[in-house]
């Protein structure tokens, strides 16, 4: 037998799915048998099947996405003015930051999304971002990506809507508030489903976070924190609420969307009225 694609090489084995005689170069293992070219090639799932399955394999893709950008901005400020790396101010931070009398001047509201991208250095980043992965990983396969997505920015605009009504004359940047929202989603989405969120991780890691913000207020933003748990919390109680409850599959989208909208109004009207 002479192989199909090599007429004269000697073919010493068939397609175990075609039968064509090919020769070994010609052939790729399958599990049954061997298949030639041309079969390993119809037998290979399309583009979109394999865009879907590569999909299906990252459980966490807006999590890992939200790090990537938070990375990218701090390796940005840190090719501006290395000394971003330490923690020290910058004008990146000038630049980004989220201060009341900056927003007052040059209504440059994209400050309320961009300070929460923005880090005091390389331990403030390591810090936000290991809590954003371990949560992100509990979280948003529950949840599903868009509404993931939408509570990590209601808990991020809540934290800067708290910033701006506590801490207005503070220069304030970081992921803090989206992790609070976070961290409070879950505790109260373990209270909602029956669980003590005392006797969980979850409760310790958020009560630990809650006192360290207020022993340390002269160098956290109190305001931050507790604007972006808020957030989360009241997001919670339609994103997280048990089935039984009835909550409409709508609402658990359009809740964290109307508490975004709700955190910018609020935003606006303290700078507006300050």
């Amino acid at each position: 037998m002479a192989c199909y694609r090599h007429p004269g090489r000697e073919a010493g084995r068939r397609c175990t799915r075609c039968g064509r005689p090919a020769c070994a170069e010609c052939l790729v293992q399958a599990t049954v048998g061997s298949h030639c070219l041309d079969c390993a090639k119809a037998a290979k799932p399309d583009a979109r099947t394999r865009a879907r399955f590569w999909n299906a394999r990252q459980p966490a893709l807006v999590t890992m996405s939200i790090i990537a950008v938070n990375l990218f901005v701090f390796v940005y400020a840190a090719i501006r003015d290395p000394a971003s790396i330490g923690g020290s101010f910058t004008g990146v931070h000038y630049d980004l930051a989220l201060n009341e009398q900056l927003l007052r001047q040059g209504n440059e509201w994209y400050r309320l999304v961009t300070s929460g991208f923005l880090h005091y250095g390389v331990i403030h980043l390591g810090f936000n971002m290991y809590l954003l992965y371990l949560l992100g990983q509990m979280l948003e396969p529950t949840l599903g990506r868009v509404r993931f997505a939408l509570v990590y920015f209601a808990g991020l605009l809540g934290g800067s809507a708290g910033v701006l009504l506590l801490d207005p004359n503070a220069l304030t940047a970081g992921a803090s508030g989206a992790v609070f929202g976070l961290m409070a989603l879950a505790f109260v989405g373990s209270y909602l489903h029956g669980a003590n969120p005392m006797n969980t991780s979850i409760g310790t890691l958020l009560m630990i976070n809650l006192f360290l913000t207020f022993m340390l207020r002269d160098r956290i933003s109190v305001g931050g924190h507790l604007g972006g748990a808020i957030a989360g919390a009241v997001c919670a109680f339609f994103v997280m609420a048990p089935r039984q409850r009835g909550v409409p599959r709508w609402a658990t989208y359009a809740a964290p969307a109307v508490i975004i909208a709700l955190c910018v109004t609020i935003s606006v009207m303290s700078v507006r009225s300050g």
